[in-house]
């Protein structure tokens, strides 16, 4: 099929097999075959498509400022341990959720780089608390969980409560973070890329999920979390030039 289409569109084989990852089956055909580019439903799959492989490839490093603000200010503070444990819940019940349902990698795919950058800001806060062992006894645990969810043996039913718990635990993550930042007046070690990064990585997956999954229970997890998300993101500009975030960290230091 692929050297077929990609004869009488004059596309080579291996740009092809990329190609169909945007554009895949009868959206293939579409755009390369029939040249109908303006093909509302095929658009929007392409766009959805786009969407979730630039979130994916944004997951890579969405968290990777938050880690080098903590380890080079060698402490945690201003990390709420609850709250980033309940968001690497939610990470880790998307990621098994999807696999689970065999989505489309690009409908959930951000979620496994996400969970291994979340779990080393938990560690890294344990370590900078001077609590090595238990850090080393959370990763362990996270381990265990994951290994059992993403397994055959984990039933579909437990990842749909997990999933549907998503709702409330993003919610929940969230405000215990900006409750945390309205305490201290500061939004003390958090990154404000990083930060801004997740606001963009959740509105966005809104419209992914509707057009790739259709799964009313993962589309209101991601409106929840783009409108929590838009709470944290706008402490930053509120404390920006607040006594207690210039304590910590100066404004260059995202």
């Amino acid at each position: 099929m692929v050297a077929s289409n990609a004869t009488e569109t004059f596309i080579p084989a291996f740009i092809a097999v990329w190609l169909k990852l945007l554009a895949p089956d009868e959206c293939y055909d579409e755009f390369f075959v029939k040249f109908n580019v303006l093909h509302v439903p095929c658009l929007k799959v392409l766009i959805s498509k786009c969407l979730g492989y630039a979130i994916i490839t944004g997951s890579f490093i969405v968290k990777v400022p938050q880690i080098i603000k903590i380890m080079k200010a060698q402490s945690g503070e201003g990390i709420n341990l609850v709250s980033v444990t309940l968001e690497l819940f939610a990470i880790s019940a998307a990621w098994a959720y999807g696999a689970g349902h065999k989505y489309p990698f690009s409908a959930y795919g951000e979620a496994i780089f996400m969970a291994f950058q979340t779990v080393s800001i938990s560690f890294l806060v344990f370590v900078y608390s001077n609590q090595l062992a238990k850090g080393l006894a959370y990763l362990s645990v996270y381990v265990g969980i994951m290994a059992f969810l993403l397994s055959p043996s984990a039933p579909l039913g437990l990842l749909a409560v997990l999933q549907a718990c998503n709702i409330f635990t993003v919610s929940v993550s969230k405000l215990l973070q900006a409750a945390t930042n309205y305490r201290n007046s500061s939004t003390g070690q958090l990154s404000v890329i990083t930060v801004y990064l997740l606001l963009f990585g959740s509105t966005a997956r809104i419209f992914t999920s509707i057009q790739e999954t259709g799964d009313t229970m993962v589309v209101l997890t991601y409106v929840v979390a783009a409108l929590c998300n838009s709470i944290v993101a706008a402490q930053f500009v509120y404390y920006w030039n607040s006594a207690g975030t210039n304590t910590n960290t100066s404004k260059k230091d995202l």
